[in-house]
């Protein structure tokens, strides 16, 4: 403890050096939290479409996806190792899993949210089911559904850390190894680096949000400075 105490708190010259494995880290941070966003939009769409559509099976659908995010982690990637192995395969189905409630939830209120009068319009001008949900429905619930987006964006960056535990873990690798080593230099890395990405993801998604919703805040307004 008394060399640990003894050594400052950032290696900068470390941290040159591993420049390369740095970049690498973050890349794989990236690409896991990505295509568990993504996959878990792709199953949560058409799950929140069935829910409004058919709110009896709101119940059922939220049930499974609510078991599925109280497990912890943990015990998800004990239970998935002896099936898929210490595999980016085992971290991706315990990310995906933690966003569905997210994005379900969201979704279903964002379509719940979209006023009746603007539905019975679009259907005396003929539109069908389908032509609804596009043009009507889903650009107005388009600010509650990118804010479950950010939520289980942001989320899933911080979650990505435990998956160092099986090697899988993005930036979380250095806060493991750090831990393990008693080196600050890379558990100050690792938390910094995983806390910027969780900034930097979500402000890229707010300015996605307003770029795609413009009636929804004031910069898309006229007159507006």
């Amino acid at each position: 403890m008394t060399a640990l105490a003894a050594e400052p708190m950032i290696r900068w010259d470390w941290i040159v050096d591993h420049a390369p494995e740095i970049g690498s880290r973050l890349l794989e941070h990236v690409e896991l939290t990505v295509l568990a966003v993504v996959i878990g939009f792709t199953i949560s769409f058409p799950l929140a479409i069935l829910a409004h559509r058919r709110r009896w099976t709101y119940a059922p659908i939220t049930w499974v996806a609510g078991v599925l995010y109280t497990i912890p982690s943990l015990s998800l990637f004990v239970i998935l190792v002896p099936i898929t192995g210490l595999s980016a395969t085992t971290v991706e189905i315990g990310l995906v899993s933690y966003t569905l409630l997210i994005l379900i939830r969201n979704m279903v209120a964002g379509l719940g949210s979209v006023p009746a009068d603007a539905v019975d319009s679009a259907r005396g001008m003929g539109f069908s089911t389908r032509q609804m949900l596009w043009h009507v429905e889903v650009p107005l619930a388009m600010p509650v559904m990118m804010a479950g987006i950010r939520i289980a964006t942001v989320s899933t960056i911080g979650l990505v850390t435990v998956g160092s535990l099986i090697g899988r873990g993005g930036v979380g690798q250095f806060i493991l190894e750090g831990l393990r080593t008693l080196f600050q230099t890379e558990i100050v890395l690792g938390a910094v680096l995983a806390a910027a990405l969780a900034f930097a993801a979500d402000g890229a998604l707010l300015v996605l949000q307003r770029s795609l919703t413009p009636w929804a805040n004031g910069h898309g307004r006229r007159g507006t400075p």
